[in-house]
């Protein structure tokens, strides 16, 4: 007999896709995802400041960053998974707290950088949130945040 074939599927209600094009080379794009002192300009939903404390870009390699925003601290932690320049980066992480303990369960985000005539489309997708809300509130963090990359790219 053959053996069986395991397909896990992800439910669709707990899962962010956000599809973006940002006007700047996908090498550009990939370097502001990947290099701290680019992402310390962008990182964070709008009103925010970022410090990446932990960088180690490759797979297995860590990485901590924190967030000041309007109502306080935020950390966020995980390991790089793939690093594909300029084509894909796949991280899987959780929010912690100060002290690196993790407050909500990981996920896995999954960037996908494609050259459009120069420009650059980016596929955002993170999975699996525990619930419905948590994936609705990541939706409006990473729209501003993008946002911000947007604003940041066009003064590089």
């Amino acid at each position: 007999m053959g053996a069986a074939m395991n397909l896990v599927t992800e439910p669709a209600d707990r899962v962010l896709v956000v599809t973006r094009v940002f006007d700047a080379p996908r090498e550009l794009v990939f370097k502001a995802w990947t290099q701290p002192e680019h992402m310390a300009r962008w990182f964070g939903p709008a009103g925010f400041t970022s410090k990446v404390l932990k960088h180690d870009l490759r797979p297995g390699g860590q990485y901590r960053i924190h967030m000041l925003g309007p109502d306080g601290d935020h950390w966020t932690q995980g390991v790089y998974r793939e690093v594909v320049p300029p084509a894909r980066l796949v991280m899987v992480g959780s929010w912690a707290d100060a002290n690196g303990k993790p407050t909500r369960p990981e996920t896995t985000l999954t960037l996908m950088f494609e050259d459009v005539g120069g420009k650059t489309k980016l596929t955002l997708h993170n999975a699996v949130f525990e619930s419905v809300t948590a994936r609705d509130l990541h939706n409006g963090g990473w729209s501003s945040s993008l946002d911000c990359l947007a604003e940041y790219l066009a003064t590089v």
